[in-house]
């Protein structure tokens, strides 16, 4: 299913390849970074891309460039069937690369499924190895084993497997040496990432942030030592170390400390519709409404990019209107 398309470029002559598609804004978790306790107000169903959509759209936008894909919520594998759209989106020609990004508490069930369907990589967000923690940060009990998710990932040859961990002090960061000892005994990709204050999660700030240099220093000492090195395949800002004979390896993703927006190459399809041309911005353009009228949507994306910021401001705490990560799959 590969085909060489040079990716259409924005107005800062970013080659955009990689979509982010939200199937879903919903969550089975709520958590502490990522979405009020209470949850959100949901998007009715007319209103959210049936699979049969979204498919069409990734088919017009494929002869642009965009070859390589990652299926998002919310949650996306509490939408049902999510295997159909897997398979659908395997189809069309030139996307050479399908990721989904999940809290992994289905995965056990399902990872085999998803691979089938031709799934080709996972990226499971573990924010604790610890039973009590994992509830207390989800603020939902749901039985999540990271490790055992992990595992079934992995033999079901997602490969590589990611574990996302958003490092937040004085509730989570003592684990950092725990997550980096995974790398020592598992061929899987621990990535550190800096906590983004976001939206309603008024109860983290500035001061919840853990800096990726503490963060490496912590893993360094853990694992007896990391040297910088190359990385698994994938579309990721990560920066990447390992240890001298592990099998898998540690990254950073930095939105905090050291923005990576001139290396940008995705944007983000929401759950309704609408193509979001930076995760902290502003700008989006009406994909659904084009569609359900007939009307082609390959030439809304070259405006698009062409309107496409050239770096977030995040960190003068502007989100875009944000009210919560979920609302757009990160």
């Amino acid at each position: 299913m590969t085909r060489s398309v040079l990716p259409m470029a924005d107005a800062q002559g970013r080659g955009i390849n990689y979509l982010r598609i939200s199937v879903t804004d919903r969550c089975n978790f709520r958590c502490l970074y990522c979405m009020p306790e209470e949850g959100l107000q949901w998007l009715p169903k007319a209103e959210i891309l049936t699979y049969e959509e979204i498919a069409e759209i990734v088919r017009q936008l494929a002869p642009s460039g965009v070859s390589r894909l990652r299926i998002t919520g919310g949650e996306p594998t509490i939408r049902p069937d999510l295997e159909l759209l897997i398979g659908q989106l395997e189809a069309i020609s030139g996307i050479e690369d399908i990721a989904l990004s999940t809290n992994g508490v289905k995965l056990v069930k399902k990872a085999a499924d998803y691979a089938a369907a031709g799934l080709d990589r996972v990226n499971v967000s573990a924010d604790s190895l610890r039973p009590e923690r994992i509830r207390a940060i989800a603020r939902r009990d749901l039985g999540l084993d990271p490790v055992a998710a992990c595992q079934a990932a992995q033999r079901a040859g997602l490969d590589p497997v990611k574990v996302n961990v958003v490092v937040m002090r004085g509730i989570n960061d003592d684990e950092v040496e725990d997550f980096a000892r995974l790398t020592l005994d598992h061929p899987w990709h621990v990535r550190f990432i800096e906590l983004m204050p976001v939206g309603e999660m008024a109860g983290l700030t500035w001061e919840h942030v853990v800096p990726s240099d503490e963060v490496l220093s912590r893993a360094d000492s853990a694992v007896g030592g990391l040297s910088e090195g190359q990385g698994p395949r994938g579309n990721g800002p990560a920066k990447y170390y390992r240890a001298a004979g592990a099998p898998g390896s540690v990254g950073v993703i930095t939105p905090m400390t050291h923005t990576y927006c001139g290396s940008c190459n995705r944007v983000r399809l929401t759950a309704d519709g609408r193509l979001r041309t930076c995760l902290f911005g502003t700008h989006e353009v009406n994909f659904r409404d084009a569609l359900r009228a007939g009307a082609p949507v390959a030439p809304l994306f070259a405006e698009a990019l062409a309107s496409k910021p050239k770096e977030h401001h995040l960190l003068d705490m502007d989100t875009g209107g944000l009210r919560a990560l979920s609302q757009v799959g990160g």
